[in-house]
């Protein structure tokens, strides 16, 4: 046989078994023509591959993710190529999210080798730090998930900067608002009762922490701007580099010059100003950034009240979830025995924290 049969499913036929066409042949009506010979003489008898395509669905296979795709390897679903695009995003997104999250907690842990009162003070200040400033500008920078990822889907890529650098000058007054409020933690804290001792000593160790608080909302500008583009790895390596860095800052300012718990706030400030110029430069120097960061422009003034409907209630979900577990640090000055249950809270909060970045970090990647 010398008609070509379409690839598909593997089947032998034989032509001698099936006359074309079946049955007899028909004598043509009057005044018609008549049939060519052809048509009824059976083809000759052979033995032929024919790929015959199915067009319906096999009743055995599930409607979805039961066929097989071969383009992630032999046998691969669609569900597990998927699971690797996924995995692929969120490791960064987690191990990157866990080394930013790491550097306070570095800074307490330091803290405690210098005592009980040193360390339960650092706690309450480190959670009210939380409550009243790190929580706030890191949900109003999440709102740059929702805005850059729709700039970078339009494929209007200039806006990426612009919306960069317009949460940027969003977040600078408001940390200038919340320094006001952390200069007076130590007569907020006392005003609600709680130990004197631990309240002086979080006021004393948060008022160091002020500096971080104009290099902790660019930071949180700087990986939302990275991150809806897909690029992770930066991000990632930046805070490994931090983490390891602040390790080494902890322990000349607490130790070698001697500044005790003073040491270990500012240590943050160094950490996180080390993290941020680290990205700055990335994004100014590498030709992933080059359609997305065309340098500063005018129109991050523009249209401010837009960004703030956007921005304060993405804060607002964000603080309402982190309080529910810094306040929880900050009752236990409350208890009989506030020194060591603060202490204690504190660290199994810190740990919580930790686990958290990892579903945070899948789903960062969803998104």
């Amino acid at each position: 046989c010398s008609r070509p049969h379409p690839p598909c499913v593997r089947r032998t036929c034989s032509a001698a078994s099936s006359p074309w066409p079946p049955g007899p042949p028909t004598s043509s009506p009057r005044g018609a023509l008549p049939l060519a010979e052809s048509s009824t003489r059976p083809l000759p008898a052979c033995e032929v591959e024919c790929e015959v395509p199915s067009m319906l669905p096999n009743m055995e296979e599930p409607l979805v993710g039961g066929r097989s795709e071969k383009t992630g390897g032999p046998g691969e679903s669609l569900l597990v190529i998927e699971v690797k695009k996924q995995l692929y995003l969120a490791g960064p997104l987690i191990v990157g999210s866990l080394l930013q999250n790491v550097v306070q907690m570095i800074s307490v842990m330091f803290v405690g080798h210098l005592g009980e009162l040193d360390l339960s003070s650092a706690s309450i200040a480190t959670s009210f730090a939380g409550v009243t400033g790190f929580s706030l500008l890191a949900g109003m920078s999440s709102s740059l998930d929702t805005l850059c990822g729709q700039a970078f889907g339009a494929k209007q890529y200039h806006l990426l900067g612009i919306y960069k650098q317009r949460a940027i000058l969003v977040l600078t007054p408001l940390s200038v608002v919340v320094a006001v409020i952390w200069a007076y933690t130590g007569q907020i804290l006392l005003f609600f009762g709680q130990d004197p001792e631990i309240a002086m000593g979080a006021g004393s160790y948060i008022r160091w922490m002020i500096p971080a608080l104009f290099v902790y909302g660019p930071l949180q500008c700087h990986v939302r701007f990275l991150q809806t583009q897909n690029i992770v790895h930066p991000v990632m390596l930046s805070s490994g580099v931090t983490a390891l860095n602040h390790i080494l800052v902890c322990w000349l300012l607490v130790y070698k010059l001697g500044l005790g718990n003073k040491g270990a706030a500012l240590a943050n400030t160094i950490s996180y100003l080390t993290n941020l110029l680290i990205l700055a430069l990335y994004i100014r120097l590498s030709p992933s950034c080059k359609r997305t960061w065309t340098g500063l422009s005018m129109e991050a003034f523009r249209d401010i009240l837009s960004f703030l409907r956007l921005a304060v209630p993405s804060a607002l979900m964000v603080c309402l979830e982190w309080w529910s577990f810094e306040l929880l640090v900050l009752f236990s000055g409350f208890l009989p025995n506030p020194k060591l249950e603060a202490s204690v809270l504190s660290i199994s909060l810190n740990t919580l924290s930790l686990v958290f970045r990892i579903p945070s970090g899948l789903g960062a990647a969803i998104r």
